[in-house]
């Protein structure tokens, strides 16, 4: 049975460990045998050194020093993983029911993955001492400082009386105002920045000091959801959605395997013909309990799972058989557009998937529309990702930068990456036949794309008054609601028979083309 002592005693007991261990002990241990001496000669010499190591050790000086020996010295003063552990725990048992707190911090470093592809090992292991040397000045001395993962530390508040959110996220900018500072690397300025979580003891999960760090380290992932040097704490809030997110993780990858997860298409028609040029193929998921859900809520988990490339398996699989049945039907449907993320086009083996499943279809790669995010593009300096795009190009598929005007797209990359076709952002396509500002960006966007030669598709559009003037503006193509909703292939047939029909009837649409023409 283990005896709890008075909180009183557990503090002394902890300070006088403190003091008695490590080399201090040494100026103790002539003192206290003098000492001893003069008071009771020979028989209190012999008493004091038998009974100061006992006392010693039952003060807890030896935990102490391994606790010190732990602190990892050759580590520039940072501890090792596992006393960071053990020091939340006693921690947090200590400050069970008293009226002081704490707070535990993960602190990781951001685009860390960029930094080891410029530098070798040794300047990068010089980059992580300087970091943790920085995160070490701006806690306080008595804090507990560690590296708890390849580019993440750890900081652990010693008690305080007082401590609240305000005061954490000042001390979470000051952190991360510290490692911003240049570092001299080789004759080069390195800028790192961090994301920061924090988690106040007073709202720790469970009852482990281990919980304690997995919950500032899920408010760690968190804010890193959000973008490079935010900070996010942890909350019954945010335990609730990780435990959600967990249980739709789990059961978007049985749904997907089950193929309850497949493309619904969405058709993109020329504004100078009105005739169906292309589908869009999008991820949609219809539970059988909870009936569509949205693609914000599945796609995140989708990519927490890992599983990004399986989708687009799927999606590809699913495009190229719907492009055979339209062919079989007798419709002519130019290509089908299929989504590509980050993660897939980082596959090396990309190319030879797409290459293998056109020839298993008999399809031509033209067929194939690769849209790209424009923040893929934008954000790359990955050689794989740059290859494959350019490779798919020289396939023969088409590239379309999807969600254009969103980042930060150059000229230049535009054309480094064989962009065949942009598709305007639904934000500039919104009310523009009522607002002169958009309008006159959709004309700088129509006219740059005409002078690279790249067709140009807006994406969004949403009533005939938007409909009319891109098409007088000159832009190629439209999709949106406001010309169908995404469907699943099965009315996609009759759909495409409907329109062509109604194209006998609807009235032509002047363009700026057709009036240069």
């Amino acid at each position: 049975m283990r005896i709890r002592l008075p909180r009183t005693f557990a503090v002394f007991r902890k300070r006088l460990a403190t003091a008695l261990s490590g080399p201090q002990m040494l100026a103790f241990v002539p003192a206290l045998t003098l000492a001893g001496f003069w008071l009771g000669g020979e028989a209190a010499l012999m008493l004091v050194a038998v009974a100061a190591p006992v006392a010693w050790l039952l003060l807890g000086g030896m935990d102490a020093w391994i606790a010190n020996a732990a602190r990892g010295q050759q580590n520039g003063g940072l501890v090792g993983s596992d006393a960071f552990t053990a020091h939340a725990d006693a921690l947090r048992d200590e400050l069970r029911g008293a009226t002081m707190t704490s707070a535990i911090f993960a602190i990781e470093l951001d685009e860390f993955s960029l930094l080891k592809d410029r530098f070798e090992p040794g300047a990068v292991d010089r980059v992580l001492k300087a970091v943790g040397d920085r995160i070490m000045a701006a806690a306080r001395e008595q804090d507990t400082v560690s590296r708890i993962g390849d580019c993440r530390f750890g900081v652990c508040l010693e008690q305080v009386r007082h401590l609240d959110l305000e005061s954490c996220i000042q001390l979470s900018g000051r952190i991360q105002q510290a490692i911003e500072e240049p570092i001299a690397i080789d004759g080069t300025s390195v800028y790192m920045s961090s994301s920061i979580g924090f988690c106040l003891l007073a709202r720790a999960p469970r009852d482990t000091g281990r919980d304690w760090i997995n919950g500032s380290i899920a408010a760690l992932h968190e804010a890193q959801r959000r973008g490079p040097t935010s900070v996010r704490a942890y909350s019954t809030e945010l335990h609730s959605r990780l435990k959600t997110r967990a249980s739709l993780r789990d059961e978007v990858a049985a749904a997907l395997e089950r193929g309850q997860i497949q493309p619904w298409f969405q058709p993109q028609i020329s504004t100078d013909t009105g005739k169906v040029t292309g589908f869009e193929a999008l991820a949609r998921w219809i539970h059988s309990d909870r009936g569509a859900i949205s693609p914000a809520e599945f796609l995140p988990a989708i990519e927490d799972a890992g599983l990004l490339e399986r989708l687009a398996e799927v999606m590809i699989y699913h495009a190229f058989t719907a492009l055979k049945a339209w062919d079989s039907a007798g419709l002519h449907i130019p290509h089908v557009g299929v989504n590509f993320s980050g993660s897939e086009l980082n596959n090396p083996r990309l190319v030879d998937k797409i290459r293998w499943e056109l020839d298993r279809f008999d399809l031509t790669p033209d067929r194939l529309a690769v849209e790209i995010l424009e923040t893929v593009v934008t954000d790359t300096s990955d050689d794989t990702i740059t290859r494959n795009i350019n490779a798919l190009s020289e396939l023969g598929c088409r590239i379309d930068l999807d969600d254009f005007g969103t980042g930060n797209a150059s000229i230049s990359s535009i054309r480094r990456f064989g962009v065949g076709r942009i598709k305007i952002d639904r934000s500039f396509v919104m009310k523009a036949d009522r607002d002169p500002d958009q309008q006159r960006m959709i004309s700088a966007v129509l006219t740059m794309a005409e002078r690279l030669d790249v067709e140009t598709l807006a994406e969004g559009v949403e009533t005939v008054g938007e409909h009319a003037l891109l098409a007088q503006l000159g832009c190629d193509f439209v999709q949106g609601f406001g010309i169908a909703r995404p469907m699943p292939f099965e009315k996609t047939l009759d759909w495409v028979r409907t329109h062509e029909a109604k194209l006998q009837e609807a009235p032509t649409i002047p363009t700026r083309k057709a009036k240069r023409g």
